[in-house]
């Protein structure tokens, strides 16, 4: 089981997609999602503030909310509970302070439509694998 308490790089996917389906942009779904983790105060203070954009998504741990001030483009937000399961998905524009969601311990943010693109929808469950860092600890999250 991967671990989330620090901040990497990943791949998202997920579960139970069926074999053939595509995660966007023509992308195999056995691929999975290039994902950033930000798990750190500083990295989650940060997030996607400062860039143009981001290929992938970015996975916000733990979290329950956002914010959009100070961002440059429009964003997709998926609330994730404890199991990574989603909860809400949202498109927010700059400028903009989210809800906390009470149930929601992570926040997942793509470009805005590519979680649609994805078939990312409240219900589904996500699987995180995470990249082997410097101290080689590399793993699966799932929602188990």
């Amino acid at each position: 089981m991967g671990d989330l308490r620090r901040d990497g790089t990943g791949r998202l996917r997920l579960a139970g997609a069926g074999a053939g389906a595509t995660g966007g942009a023509g992308r195999a779904e056995g691929e999975g999602i290039p994902l950033e983790i930000a798990a750190s105060y500083r990295a989650r203070t940060r997030g996607l503030l400062g860039r143009t954009g981001i290929t992938g998504a970015l996975l916000l741990t733990p979290a329950a909310s956002v914010h959009t001030l100070g961002m440059r483009f429009a964003i997709d937000v998926a609330y994730l509970d404890r199991r990574l399961r989603v909860l809400a998905v949202r498109t927010m524009p700059p400028g903009r302070l989210g809800r906390p969601r009470l149930r929601a311990r992570h926040v997942l943010e793509a470009e805005a439509g590519a979680m649609a693109a994805w078939g990312l929808v409240p219900g589904a469950e996500v699987t995180v694998e995470k990249q082997a860092g410097r101290d080689g600890a590399g793993g699966t999250r799932s929602g188990a």
